[in-house]
């Protein structure tokens, strides 16, 4: 039972003993119109022949196994010695029994000559190896299979893993070469002002680069990463410039999504909108489950019209890093959508919410 895995022993079990005793009724019936008297006799002959043959299979499937993938003359050569070595050792095993069985309960037991034993059990032994010997290659091209599909399934996680760093990677000098754009504007204007902001820029930063090592985190974690984000663009532009409304309800916040995937949507809403208008904007961050999906919402409003549309309609290398991250994270279950709003644009998200 060493060739058989430990979870496939006692169904095999079962397996052996139900042929054993299809057999033997069959055998019974026959057995007893012969006259037999003792009705043991059929289960002993046909569960001695069960029994043998069991283990035999497990050798005929262990050297299939073996063989695959050589070259066919060598599977027949190997086949050709295996056969009769099959044959001769389900004979003598099965007889043993017999013979056991019957000296243990006082009674002789005469079997066929040699001969007639070859011929007999051998036809038949011949049916049971090359039958064997199909089911067994099945089972293991199956299994290869299932191995190869494994694998596969390994190397395209690995494979997303890999593309969805690879876009997060994305994310922080964007960030950062923006943001610094920002600031360097008013370096020269209001030092000390630069100077907080600065403080606040590196504080941000250290927060973004801990987000960054755990591929994905809660709405709660991301909310605390854009709020600093956007108290720090207040900073710069003014309240008076920029007014910001965060709204996530609290079954939303436990949802997980990519670590870092608002940030950026943010600063393109603040970064160009507050630029296009002339007057005050608002930018509203939203965060709610409908249906038990994640639907998220991030949408920019002037006071003023807006003097031009934008001149990249799917929202720049930020919102492409946002839906290639999410294509490769939920495929299809994950909706991006993006365009004007009025005096102003929105971008809705909606993924499946996992917790």
């Amino acid at each position: 039972m060493s060739l058989l895995p430990r979870r496939w022993r006692l169904p095999y079990l079962a397996l052996l003993t139900v042929i054993g005793l299809l057999l033997s009724a069959s055998a019974l019936q026959a057995y007893r119109l012969s006259g037999g008297r003792r009705l043991w006799e059929p289960f002993l002959w046909e569960f001695s022949s069960v029994a043998v043959i069991g283990a035999l299979a497990l050798g005929v499937h262990a050297l299939v196994g073996r063989l695959l993938g050589r070259p066919w003359p060598r599977q027949l050569a190997a086949h050709a010695v295996a056969l009769p070595l099959f044959s001769g050792l389900h004979i003598a095993g099965m007889f043993g029994l017999r013979l056991a069985v019957y000296g243990l309960a006082g009674l002789g037991y005469q079997p066929d000559d040699v001969p007639t034993l070859l011929v007999y059990e051998g036809g038949k032994d011949a049916v049971s190896y090359i039958s064997f010997c199909l089911i067994s290659r099945g089972i293991w091209m199956a299994q290869a299979a299932s191995a190869r599909a494994q694998e596969l399934d390994r190397a395209r996680r690995e494979l997303a893993e890999v593309r969805l760093a690879r876009l997060a990677d994305q994310v922080q000098p964007h960030f950062l070469f923006n943001t610094l754009n920002l600031i360097s504007a008013v370096m020269y204007e209001d030092v000390a002002r630069a100077d907080r902001l600065l403080c606040q820029l590196a504080d941000l930063l250290r927060q973004t680069l801990a987000a960054q090592q755990r591929a994905e985190h809660t709405v709660r974690e991301e909310l605390a990463l854009v709020q600093p984000f956007l108290a720090l663009m207040q900073a710069r532009f003014g309240p008076e410039r920029l007014v910001v409304h965060i709204d996530a309800e609290a079954a939303a916040l436990d949802c997980r999504l990519p670590a870092l995937l608002l940030l950026a949507p943010v600063e393109n809403a603040v970064k160009h909108d507050v630029a296009r208008h002339r007057g005050c904007v608002t930018v509203v961050v939203a965060a709610a489950i409908e249906g038990g999906r994640l639907r998220l919402r991030i949408s920019n409003h002037g006071d003023t019209p807006v003097p031009e549309a934008p001149t990249d309609p799917d929202g720049g290398l930020g919102l492409r890093n946002l839906r290639e991250r999410l294509a490769a994270r939920h495929g299809s279950a994950a909706t991006v959508n993006f365009g004007p709003d009025g005096a102003g644009m929105s971008l809705a998200l909606e993924l499946p919410c996992v917790c």
